[in-house]
């Protein structure tokens, strides 16, 4: 169950406390004309579920985009385990996505041609890992998730709560410091979001990965250690 709400953290807290991962500071992101953050500070700590909630259109994604590196704010910082990187190349933000960050959309975004064994495997062979060692892996997280008999399926043979449990499969197997979840149940019924965020947390902790979830869904947010709410670009 989600704690109540809290406001923003200090700055100066944000870039010093020991047990934080990851923090952007101060951001702000406008598209054109339109201010999508105005000027939002946070902090994810160590092994935590945090959770961004908010209404569409609020700002909450643009944030979770600023802080994987995917967006560069206007202004503002975002560091990871103290180490700057929203002045960062794509080439570095990138590798970074790819070795201690984790990303899982609403739809999965499973690679229409490669079978789920192959989805799951991907990012270790992006890493440099040998092609047999990253498929030994990937199937040992489909095992973990319990979908090992679906290792040779593609995409357009599986239902939603499977395809997305794959995904969280793919997002999870470099075991990375961080996870962000955008809308993670989104396009799944009840019953399979339900089972879905069950796996989800059960996993993370297992690992030790932090969970940045977006969503404006308050079940899914129940699921959280903490909770901010995003309006308007800002926290309310």
């Amino acid at each position: 169950m989600s704690s109540p709400m809290i406001t923003p953290v200090p700055d100066t807290v944000c870039a010093t406390a020991p047990d934080v991962v990851l923090s952007g500071r101060s951001l702000v992101k406008s598209y054109g004309s339109s201010q999508a953050l105005r000027g939002v500070s946070v902090e994810l700590r160590h092994g935590e579920i945090f959770a961004v909630t908010g209404p569409s259109g609020s700002g909450k994604s643009t944030l979770l985009l600023c802080l994987a590196g995917v967006l560069r704010p206007d202004s503002g910082e975002v560091r990871f385990a103290g180490r700057r990187i929203d002045g960062e190349g794509e080439s570095a933000r990138a590798a970074l996505r790819r070795r201690e960050f984790g990303v899982l959309f609403q739809f999965g975004q499973l690679v229409a041609e490669m079978t789920a064994a192959e989805n799951v495997a991907l990012p270790l062979l992006l890493g440099g890992a040998r092609r047999r060692a990253a498929q030994a892996a990937a199937r040992g997280w489909l095992t973990r998730f319990g979908v090992e008999e679906l290792a040779d399926k593609l995409p357009g043979e599986l239902s939603g709560g499977q395809s997305q449990r794959i995904a969280l499969a793919r997002a999870l197997v470099t075991e990375p410091a961080v996870l962000f979840a955008d809308e993670p149940t989104g396009a799944l019924d009840t019953l399979a979001g339900e089972a879905v965020m069950g796996e989800l947390t059960r996993i993370a902790r297992d690992v030790g990965t932090a969970v940045m979830l977006v969503t404006h869904d308050a079940r899914v947010a129940s699921y959280s250690d903490r909770e901010i709410a995003v309006r308007d670009g800002l926290v309310r």
